[in-house]
């Protein structure tokens, strides 16, 4: 059994190499327009995490960086637009031909009907592995909640912006926390405001057909960054910009803690295989005028 998972494993990591298109470990200049001054969080750094570019409709919408052998994103770094907060109903789960060794697109794609071994399988997850794992459902890292254009919404439904998440968690806590954000942020940020949402894993996976495929969560995070806002907030809100965090422990029962984005960032590098450099937001998301006066 040994021999096999590790046969297994060295498979996986040779897909992950062949990868095409635009998965990279680094990162084009069209997506770097959703992170905040065009610089991704620093410290992640590991030789299997790759950069998506997740594009949708001839359009990039959002930038991924994910993991291709637990089959999970590693963060979702989006601009936020201001919502009503509607969610899209209509739109079918996609996957991300970018991490399939054939394909010529680099375009989200619809799943196609009925169960088949596909191409990409060994390198994404699939529909087929969320059927069957009844304590977990799918939560998405950049919510369509936090876009408004039909085209930015739709393009949240693929499961590489797809962890699992305890339902408990998903639709009581961290669903209404992603709420206040938007009413947060539809009030009170003036400019763009950049928003990386993450995880971090501790070895506990999805199964099917006995093998593991998808890694579960510890800790759902994120932090947002709005360098032009409006001065004049009332203090309860105000002090919660131009950067604030928040993050849960995803199991049943538990709320979500926010906390300066400093502190998420101290937090991180207790729980989860950052380095000493790790940052989210270029200098906190302190502007540069701020940090002199």
């Amino acid at each position: 059994m040994a021999f096999v998972a590790r046969t297994v494993f060295l498979l996986v990591n040779i897909l992950t190499l062949m990868v095409k298109g635009r998965v990279e470990k680094e990162l084009s200049a069209e997506c770097r327009q959703f992170l905040y001054m065009g610089i991704p969080p620093t410290g992640l750094e590991q030789d299997s995490l790759r950069f998506i570019c997740q594009r949708y409709n001839k359009k990039p919408r959002y930038v991924t960086l994910y993991n291709p052998v637990d089959h999970i994103p590693v963060y979702s770094a989006y601009t936020f637009k201001r919502s009503d907060g509607e969610k899209c109903m209509d739109v079918p789960w996609m996957y991300e031909p970018q991490l399939s060794t054939t394909s010529d697109t680099d375009e989200m794609q619809p799943f196609p009907r009925g169960y088949i071994h596909l191409n990409f399988e060994d390198t994404q997850a699939v529909l087929e592995d969320y059927a069957n794992a009844i304590l977990y459902e799918r939560g998405t890292l950049n919510p369509d909640e936090h876009q408004n254009e039909p085209d930015d919404k739709a393009s949240t439904y693929t499961l590489t912006n797809v962890v699992p998440v305890v339902p408990d968690l998903n639709n009581r806590v961290w669903n209404t926390q992603e709420d206040i954000i938007r009413k947060r942020l539809n009030n009170y940020c003036r400019g763009t405001a950049y928003i990386v949402t993450g995880i971090t894993t501790s070895g506990k996976m999805i199964r099917r057909q006995n093998i593991n495929r998808i890694a579960v969560p510890t800790y759902l995070w994120s932090a947002y960054c709005c360098a032009d806002y409006d001065h004049n907030t009332p203090y309860i809100e105000r002090y919660r910009f131009p950067s604030f965090a928040h993050y849960a422990l995803n199991e049943e029962n538990k709320e979500v803690v926010e906390l300066p984005v400093q502190h998420l960032k101290e937090f991180l590098k207790k729980t989860t295989y950052v380095d000493q450099n790790f940052q989210i937001f270029v200098g906190d998301c302190v502007p540069p005028a701020s940090s002199t006066k």
